[in-house]
């Protein structure tokens, strides 16, 4: 395995700011990222208490039906004890979801190893599992490539309701099916028999999303002792039952603040990524599994429907008896995380530093610090199957993702064109033409009215002379496939509908190349974050 790294073209302004240590994006956060940044951090840590003991329990309760390795039974003992956290976090999409659930883990493990040396003090990954979200159309579904083509496999099992991911039960054999269909478009190699069977075998013990997201990253990840924490865990709900209360208690401040903030950010050249209200709760009120988005209504706590209509009494009641009830969205999960968890670092990719931006004055009014933001890995893995394909063609990943090689397979379209083919077609079109013309000629001095007859003529014959000429051009497409394949299958390996390879393929259709043993080397590259994009050549 060989990493190579280089600067991919600017794709996020907001990113891109943030690796700029004179960007003016650093107002909104309360730390640079930097070593001095972690070390600041770890003394501030040092004055606050947390319950790390119960926090660690928790953790273990939720872990102990999936399996609790050695490596992760150490951590929640460092944790226990009072260890710091780096924390990451995603859906619980399918097959893990895209590749940079898997990257955003690695970078969770990689960053606590990293400090755990530097600071001379235990530091613990854990995976945020965002359980509570309920678009199930965001995770139910995976890209594959079949003959050089994209295609996107789904779950076809719908629900009419928003039913959150952890209360979504699978239908086993739907899923099977899905997974099978994948599995399919991957190919045979000498580990899909095995590997197949490990996620079968998995799904069979999952009842829901979570279930089964969870199983198979802790295979992913035991050995590396990665902690994972469902946010809907009605246990770790019971222990967030006091900060809900305070959440509610500063509601309306914590609303205006992030508008304010919000606007500020806007104002900065950087957009609106939440697009917060100072009616907006900031919290879902969960019914039967399904999650309804809160916002204040006069003296009440309503849903857009009207059907939840709470006031802020009886909110509080619920946040102290049935915690369960309650949910985060982006803008009070990350206050909550800083509530409950002693978090050195949040791990997280663009789309996440945006909406943490919007929200340093809503720490602040809850007398909290915003941890520091560590931008996740970004990363290209490039197969045995592209590799000679770049050589050929001497290209390079950012040659690819700079549209050469679109140029590159249209100009060969145009040079294997049949030009006398074309020739021939035009002409007879135009004698076609020609003749029609000496037939109207002919009609009008009969003083015959033809003309919309045969005008219908001349449509049919033009598209049976285009029909003619695609034919043709498809023949010469198909005599020429296996070179045009070869750019078809650049591209889509490694820049999949213009969009970063990370974003649509899950990693599953690499460890069937290459086998569990993939994680482990990924992660033994030690990357670390930076503004540079990693092509790790497998």
């Amino acid at each position: 395995m060989k990493l190579e790294q280089n600067v991919l073209p600017v794709q996020n302004k907001i990113m891109a700011q943030y690796w700029s240590k004179q960007s003016t994006i650093h107002d909104f956060f309360d730390y640079a990222y930097s070593d001095d940044a972690f070390q600041a951090r770890a003394q501030y840590l040092a004055t606050k208490t947390y319950d790390t003991a119960q926090l660690s329990n928790i953790i273990q309760l939720y872990m102990a039906p999936f399996g609790v390795s050695e490596a992760s039974q150490q951590h929640l003992e460092e944790l226990a004890a009072g260890a710091y956290v780096i924390v990451g976090g995603q859906q619980a999409g399918l097959l893990t979801g895209p590749l940079y659930s898997v990257h955003k883990a690695i970078s969770v493990i990689l960053l606590a190893k990293q400090q755990r040396a530097k600071l001379g003090k235990p530091v613990v990954p854990l995976f945020w599992i965002a359980g509570e979200d309920h678009d199930i159309e965001e995770i139910n579904h995976t890209y594959t490539t079949v003959d050089a083509t994209l295609k996107k496999r789904v779950y076809k099992e719908r629900s009419k309701r928003k039913t959150m991911a952890s209360t979504t039960v699978i239908n086993k054999e739907e899923m099977e099916q899905f997974v099978r269909t994948v599995f399919a478009d991957f190919g045979e190699t000498a580990y899909t028999k095995d590997l197949l069977h490990n996620v079968l075998t998995h799904l069979q013990g999952s009842k829901t999303f979570t279930d089964f997201f969870t199983a198979l990253m802790n295979e992913l990840f035991a050995k590396h002792g990665l902690l994972m924490l469902d946010a809907a865990f009605p246990t770790f709900r019971q222990y967030e039952a006091n900060f809900f209360v305070r959440l509610i208690e500063h509601n309306e401040e914590i609303a205006q603040v992030v508008v304010a903030q919000e606007e500020a950010f806007e104002q900065a050249g950087y957009g609106k990524p939440i697009e917060a209200t100072v009616s907006n709760a900031n919290l879902f009120f969960v019914q039967d599994g399904e999650r309804f988005l809160l916002e204040r209504k006069e003296e009440y706590y309503t849903n857009t429907l009207g059907h939840i209509k709470l006031t802020k009494e009886q909110l509080l009641e619920i946040a102290q008896q049935t915690p369960e009830k309650l949910s985060n969205n982006v803008v009070t999960r990350p206050l909550m995380q800083e509530m409950t968890i002693p978090v050195l670092s949040f791990v997280g990719g663009p789309g996440e530093l945006a909406y943490w931006a919007t929200l340093k004055p809503a720490f602040s009014l809850l007398q909290l610090q915003m941890p520091i933001f560590a931008p996740r890995l970004n990363m290209t893995l490039v197969s045995r199957m592209v590799q000679p394909l770049l050589a050929q063609h001497d290209l390079t990943i950012f040659d690819v993702m700079e549209g050469q090689v679109e140029q590159l397979k249209n100009r060969f379209i145009e040079e294997v064109q049949d030009e006398q083919a074309k020739e021939n077609i035009a002409q007879m079109q135009q004698q076609l033409l020609a003749q029609y013309e000496e037939l109207e000629q002919y009609l009008r001095s009969e003083q015959l009215d033809l003309r919309n007859i045969i005008q219908k003529n001349k449509q049919y014959h033009r598209m049976q002379f285009d029909y003619l000429a695609s034919k043709i051009e498809q023949e010469i497409l198909r005599k020429h496939d296996v070179k045009i394949k070869q750019f078809d299958l650049l591209l889509t390996e490694l820049f999949p509908n213009n969009n970063l390879q990370e974003r649509l393929f899950n990693p599953y259709q690499y460890l069937n190349i290459y086998g569990f043993t993939l994680i482990d080397g990924l992660i033994e590259l030690n990357l670390v974050p930076s503004f540079q994009h990693n092509y790790v050549i497998l």
